[in-house]
């Protein structure tokens, strides 16, 4: 506890940013839900033949994983990208289902005797609903708000994989950094807010049951205005703050990357920068790239060549640095020189397990792995180049099925004996730490992974400094360079914006 509140002391000033992101990503999504949801209600209150058809399209929103509807919307125009955007749109989604829901049945709950003796003093429809209908369901829609409102702030930790910010952001850093303290950071304040958001509409409910007031037009305005507004400040919300955006994958060695493209460019043009790190997977850094949200982000060339392109593994580093360099020409990308390492995938044994049994090679832990479990992150076990590709050049079976896990979290897992087989980074700084062991790839089967910048051309063309900046990291950062790095952020647990600083000082 001592160590969480030294954090969030050192850190107020981020800490009060992203509460604050947090709060509005929650805020002006559930506006909007409740300004679509309560008319969406209404209607199919009315018309009882497309009331089940409306709820089951809301159910279906609700069964799609928050993480996958941000990557069907990256390439949506308009309402797609990284950044709070996309994020309101896939939080509004999530809160349409309840709304409707509780419109629904708060109008179809109410005494059919009730509206026969509001039409009997001349009431027209809409003064029917206004003046006594919605009135008597309110309690009832008020329920569904407060169901929205909650899993909004759930939801909205996840939103930081696509950039948009707020208390997930620290929860990624976290799980990247395998750091708890970074992790509660962003966790218990988001669940404080999901409590105090459920006590406080609550109260609201009760209140209106026991007076069954309304003003439920006027918040239908009010949100409705609040979108508008909101709506073309999010979507600006992509270029604020800076010229140039610089993106990173959700992993230490990547947001290490991303900050050393930054401060580079900081220092080297005096251009502004805006930090878009922790933003997921190859598929998501590549799709901002591709959009214009992220003008630069280090890919690795045979992730490239057989994630992004699809193309066949090749083993040969200057192949298919030229054949990734021809790939992102064709969408108006530009590789920029290699930074000098290549982090390739590293599997990885207990240092124990590896003396005892005298493995040195993937070969030797063939024999072996019959009995053991295996644990591999999500992109491992489905690309071309990752497991099952592996799997059929050495024969290699394992006891189960390998688990899927987070990355991060792969390094203890096999350290504490949940598994005993894993693919990480050769770069990682968590190896050595953990006494872990690497395999050599004895027959080759593993392509080149060097680190490269890739970035927008029309950018490069906007500004040419930004090039030359870039330009003056290759070859700067060495394999032992980037051990360092991550051994500084995943097991020091510094800062990594420092750690960057210092190391650009130390180079110049």
């Amino acid at each position: 506890m001592t160590r969480l509140l030294l954090f969030w002391s050192s850190h107020r000033a981020e800490f009060l940013v992203l509460l604050a992101q947090h709060v509005t990503l929650v805020a002006v999504s559930t506006l909007a839900a409740v300004a679509i949801g309560i008319p969406l209600g209404i209607f199919a209150a009315r018309r009882p033949r497309l009331s089940a058809p409306i709820v089951g399209l809301a159910n279906v929103v609700q069964t799609i994983p928050s993480l996958a509807m941000f990557g069907f919307l990256l390439p949506v125009p308009l309402v797609g990208g990284i950044g709070a955007r996309a994020a309101i749109v896939v939080l509004i989604l999530y809160g349409l289902l309840p709304i409707v829901r509780t419109t629904i049945t708060g109008l179809t709950g109410i005494d059919a005797s009730i509206r026969e003796a509001g039409i009997a003093m001349g009431m027209t429809p809409r003064e029917l609903l206004r003046l006594v209908e919605l009135p008597l369901a309110l309690p009832s829609i008020a329920s569904g708000v407060r169901v929205a409102a909650v899993v909004g702030v759930g939801s909205a930790t996840i939103a930081a994989a696509i950039g948009a910010g707020g208390l997930g952001e620290y929860i990624y850093r976290g799980l990247s950094m395998v750091d708890s303290t970074v992790i509660l950071a962003g966790a218990v304040p988001a669940a404080a807010l999901a409590l105090a958001v459920d006590a406080g509409l609550l109260w609201v409910e009760r209140q209106l049951s026991a007076r069954r007031r309304t003003a439920s037009r006027r918040a239908a305005i009010a949100a409705a205005a609040a979108v508008l507004l909101v709506f073309p400040l999010a979507a600006a919300a992509g270029r604020s703050g800076g010229a140039i955006v610089v993106g990173s994958k959700n992993f230490t060695e990547q947001v290490i990357l991303g900050e050393l493209l930054a401060q580079t460019i900081e220092r080297d043009t005096g251009l502004g920068v805006r930090r878009r790190l922790n933003l997921g997977g190859t598929l998501i850094c590549d799709r901002a790239l591709l959009t214009g949200d992220v003008d630069v982000y280090v890919e690795y060339t045979g992730t490239a060549l057989t994630a992004v392109f699809h193309q066949q593994v090749k083993t040969d580093g200057r192949a298919v640095f030229e054949e990734v360099r021809d790939q992102y020409s064709r969408s108006g990308r530009t590789v920029l020189p290699p930074l000098g390492f290549d982090n390739t995938f590293a599997i990885l044994v207990r240092g124990s397990d590896a003396r005892r049994l005298g493995l040195k090679t993937i070969g030797d832990a063939v024999p072996e792995a019959r009995t053991w479990r295996a644990g591999f992150g999500y992109e491992f076990l489905e690309r071309p180049d990752g497991y099952p590709g592996l799997a059929s050049a050495y024969g290699l079976r394992f006891a189960a099925p390998p688990r899927v896990m987070d990355l991060a979290l792969s390094y203890r897992a096999l350290s504490t004996g949940q598994v005993d087989l894993i693919a990480g980074d050769a770069t990682a700084g968590l190896i050595g730490a953990l006494d872990l062991v690497q395999l050599q790839d004895d027959r080759h089967y593993f392509p080149p992974y060097d680190a490269v910048p890739v970035a927008r051309a029309a950018t490069l063309l906007k500004y040419p400094q930004v090039r030359t900046a870039l330009e003056h990291l290759a070859g700067r950062v060495s394999a032992a360079d980037m051990r360092s790095l991550n051994y500084a952020a995943d097991v020091e647990h510094r800062d990594v914006p420092q750690i960057v600083a210092e190391f650009l000082k130390a180079k110049r």
